[in-house]
């Protein structure tokens, strides 16, 4: 189920990126052509930005993308290094915390106070919010299944998720 949603959010995410090239090439050729630009342009880009960059989050964790320091890590025995996979995950749950405590707030403050963006289609807010606050859940979420994984595969001995041998299978 996890790894449907997070391929659900990738999809969502490269939908945004093309979004985001139509409306600053329809905004390019609208002021070059008429002098007028698309209502809201930055605003709805700004807001299409959020969910190219949160969304895919989670699968990006799930297929341990991120970036790492494998000069230094690699050369530990593969043991320490399960470990030190963990230590980050760890580390990434706790970072994402409190970022997911404040989208909370920050979604329930657009939705209660009606807050919208000041232009010419008076766009709300909640809905980047609410993408931001998905992406960071669904991301959390994913590292708290990689931190269970892991752990148990280490107390079997079973380092594989180390290797990266048959990480896309059992990692979504």
């Amino acid at each position: 189920m996890l790894g449907r949603v997070e391929t659900l959010f990738l999809y969502i995410s490269i939908l945004a990126i093309v979004m985001l090239a139509v409306m600053i090439t329809g905004n390019v050729i609208t002021r070059a052509l008429f002098g007028v630009s698309i209502p809201d342009a930055i605003v709805i880009v700004k807001e299409l930005m959020v969910a190219a960059i949160v969304l895919p989050l989670a699968m990006a964790t799930a297929t341990r993308s991120h970036v790492v320091v494998e000069f230094l890590a690699t050369r530990f025995p593969l043991r320490v290094q399960g470990r030190l996979i963990v230590f980050g995950s760890i580390m990434g749950l706790l970072a994402l915390t409190p970022l997911i405590y404040a989208g909370v707030r920050e979604l329930l403050h657009a939705v209660e106070s009606g807050e919208y963006f000041f232009g010419d289609m008076e766009l709300p807010k909640w809905p980047g919010r609410l993408i931001f606050l998905l992406g960071l859940a669904v991301c959390w979420l994913r590292f708290l299944v990689l931190t269970v994984q892991d752990i148990r595969a280490l107390r079997a001995g079973d380092l594989r998720f180390v290797t990266g041998e048959g990480q896309i299978e059992e990692g979504i």
